[in-house]
């Protein structure tokens, strides 16, 4: 059939012929949101509440102001199947109780301090001693036990502001710390920490995430594949208290410079090893400290997933789950045994206040400490 020109023209304002140069549907993607609702009270009666964040690539984390607890972090693998990969609990109550620091925010100083104890200007400083004879992750009360205040910074950004005041666990000055999670759509979390001080004090501050890309309560992470970029580490002594030497890597079960299961060598005839239980230690990252950049990669290879971490710290505390004994019951009631998740904790040296060969960790009144940390995920 043939048109006329005048058919033709009502035809193609109509869209009803190709080549109309219609714009193409677009595909529908799920906006990013952040949710808020009540997670109950503490013993103390302060009300506590949850942050859902969602973005458009699947990813779904859940954060709340008791500790600044990263709860639940919902990841597809590589197809397309979701899986919460961190360990923790299904309501408030389970975080009220004893665990071993499931998703919090930990400070002042995450961690160890040796003897509870560090001379500043010349006074003595005596911590909280909750270690055996050591301070741990800030103490009794640390960081990881208090009610953060909360403020929506953006659809997918969550800030958590906390004033600790001085004296508080026995550190000095009055401490503001804000931190900052944001879901971003490349299927990141970003971490943004800031202090501020009145006194001169020490600061180190993380957060003690469990992973088990397989999906938490799902088998142990020794098939995981890991790569720590960093050369060197900090052997410890029986306490866990590093020595003060900076060891090569190279030769040794901590060599981690290439992807290597977990599992490979973390039963091996090491002295490091036997005290550790597995792996327990502070890697030293190669490259200036300040600038962000990759210090871990995680794969499992029974999923797909894949995690990135990276950080403008100059540490990365690698733990394998050793002391998980099978006595904790997290989510749906399971057990989480020995080696059921890794941290990778971002940070300065353990006991770094008495070390004076290592990075400060001192904040002066008028400086900021200021921090990044990035989680990646992706599946391949």
């Amino acid at each position: 059939m043939q048109l006329s020109r005048t058919d033709f023209c009502r035809l193609l304002a109509a869209g009803a012929l190709a080549g109309c140069n219609r714009p193409a549907p677009e595909t529908t993607k799920k906006a990013p949101t952040m949710k808020k609702e009540s997670y109950g009270k503490t013993k103390g009666g302060e009300a506590v509440d949850l942050y859902t964040l969602s973005n458009a690539g699947g990813l779904t984390a859940k954060i709340t102001n008791y500790g600044g607890i990263v709860t639940h972090l919902l990841v597809p693998d590589a197809k397309g199947q979701v899986a919460d990969v961190v360990l923790g609990f299904d309501s408030l109550d389970g975080y009220l109780g004893t665990h071993p620091y499931f998703g919090a925010i930990v400070g002042r100083y995450g961690n160890r301090i040796a003897k509870g104890r560090f001379k500043l200007n010349g006074t003595v400083y005596k911590l909280a001693v909750n270690n055996d004879a050591n301070a741990l992750h800030g103490g009794l009360e640390g960081f990881d036990k208090k009610v953060w205040t909360a403020r929506e910074a953006g659809p997918q950004s969550l800030e958590l502001t906390y004033l600790s005041k001085d004296g508080e666990e026995g550190y000095p000055g009055n401490l503001t710390t804000v931190v900052r999670y944001t879901l971003t759509d490349a299927n990141e979390i970003r971490i943004d920490y800031e202090a501020t001080t009145d006194k001169p004090t020490v600061l180190n501050v993380t957060n003690h995430t469990y992973f088990n890309l397989s999906g938490e309560g799902n088998g142990d992470i020794l098939g995981h594949e890991l790569t720590l970029e960093a050369d060197r580490y900090t052997p410890v002594d029986a306490g866990l208290i590093p020595t003060g030497v900076l060891a090569p890597v190279e030769g040794t079960p901590f060599d981690f410079r290439r992807p290597t299961a977990v599992g490979a060598r973390i039963n091996a005839d090491h002295q490091q090893i036997k005290v550790g239980k597995g792996y327990d230690h502070n890697y030293v990252l190669n490259g200036p400290a300040g600038t962000l950049a990759l210090a871990a990669r995680v794969r499992d290879p029974k999923s797909g997933r894949v995690l990135e971490v990276s950080t403008t710290q100059p540490g990365v505390q690698f733990y394998s789950g050793n002391f998980l004994d099978g006595t904790v019951k997290g989510k749906g009631g399971k057990a989480y045994p020995q080696r059921a998740a890794l941290c990778l904790e971002t940070q300065h040296f353990p006991d770094s206040p008495n070390r004076p060969n290592f990075p400060s960790v001192v904040l002066q009144p008028g400086a900021k400490f200021q921090s990044t940390t990035v989680w990646k995920f992706s599946a391949a």
